[in-house]
């Protein structure tokens, strides 16, 4: 995956989720420490220029291998750009921060992502209507 410095937040998440469509990345002004969240207020817009982020970065070609884990990825992303990201996996209809399974590969979250968007379609259980015997 490229990083050029002309790229705004939005095309850098849009490559990643083309390799991992049931996760997404998020740019934050500071640094999180690993299994730690990020807060809302700290993120980048997403028209927000990789220049503007950090201004010594030029490009950068990143081999993002799927069996890296979550923690291992974000670093990776650190040392390569100078930018903090955070990654996120979907459940359902919302997007969870994976800071408490950040010791799960990309892969794995995806996967995870994945199964919890399936309609498993199954009658719902009336708690109420058992048996005492």
């Amino acid at each position: 995956m490229k990083f050029d410095k002309s790229y705004n937040i939005k095309q850098v998440k849009a490559l990643f989720n083309e390799q991992f469509p049931y996760l997404k990345i998020e740019f934050y002004h500071h640094e999180h420490s690993q299994s730690e969240g990020s807060n809302l207020s700290a993120q980048y817009d997403e028209n927000t220029l990789l220049s503007a982020i950090n201004p010594d970065f030029t490009e950068a070609q990143l081999d993002i291998n799927p069996a890296m884990t979550v923690g291992e990825f974000e670093v990776y992303i650190r040392e390569k750009t100078g930018m903090n990201a955070q990654v996120f996996r979907k459940s359902n209809n919302l997007w969870l921060q994976t800071s408490s399974t950040d010791s799960w590969t990309l892969e794995k979250q995806n996967g995870k992502g994945e199964r919890s968007m399936i309609d498993y379609d199954i009658d719902p259980v009336n708690i109420s209507d058992f048996d005492v015997d």
